[in-house]
């Protein structure tokens, strides 16, 4: 079976800024899409079966000019639902909760059409797309990458590794960076981490 390739999409003007980008759809940096485009090589050293993007044009727009102009998107696949946190930053959510942390305590609601996720919500979300991940590479074709966001790939790592959700908070996540899953003795693993094309 091939591997689990995860690539956090390009820099944005809220990445840089630190604020919670969820349903928001900040397009990429001039830097972002560079970003982006030196993912094709490294990427392209993999035989790829099957490939998914979130809906968000920043994670499309990546996959695009890492040469995946053609990955499945997946609503599975969209960043965690900020809530009413959406476009602050941690400092900012610190003046009112101090203790706060999103990966043990969620979010505080949103409006009706956006009111956020709880990290159950979320762990159950990365289980399903996982899910279509081992339906993926079930075929022996090769392996699956998928172009999303940092704080979910942090939790689909978590739960691929058998973590609750809140285990994603160990792995931090750097924009236009390669993360791969593989296995070892038949138990999944980390095999690389937040890698950067040369």
């Amino acid at each position: 079976m091939g591997d689990l390739l995860l690539v956090r999409h390009g820099e944005t003007p809220w990445a840089l800024s630190g604020q919670h980008t969820s349903w928001t759809d900040i397009p990429l940096t001039d830097n972002g899409r560079e970003q982006a485009r030196r993912l094709a090589p490294l990427v392209g050293t993999y035989r790829i079966g099957a490939a998914f993007t979130s809906p968000r044009g920043r994670a499309r727009e990546t996959a695009e000019l890492a040469g995946f102009a053609d990955a499945r998107v997946d609503e599975d696949l969209r960043e965690w639902e900020y809530g009413a946190y959406e476009g602050l930053t941690t400092v900012e959510i610190h003046r009112t909760r101090p203790d706060w942390y999103l990966f043990t305590d969620g979010v505080a609601p949103g409006p009706p059409e956006h009111p956020g996720e709880s990290p159950d919500q979320v762990g159950e979300r990365a289980d399903r797309m996982l899910a279509k991940v081992d339906a993926a590479l079930a075929n022996n074709e090769g392996s699956v990458v998928l172009f999303a966001h940092s704080h979910f790939l942090r939790v689909l790592a978590a739960r691929r590794l058998g973590l609750p959700t809140s285990g994603g908070s160990m792995f931090l996540l750097a924009t236009g960076t390669v993360s791969r899953l593989s296995t070892e003795h038949g138990r999944p693993v980390v095999a690389g981490w937040n890698v950067r094309p040369h």
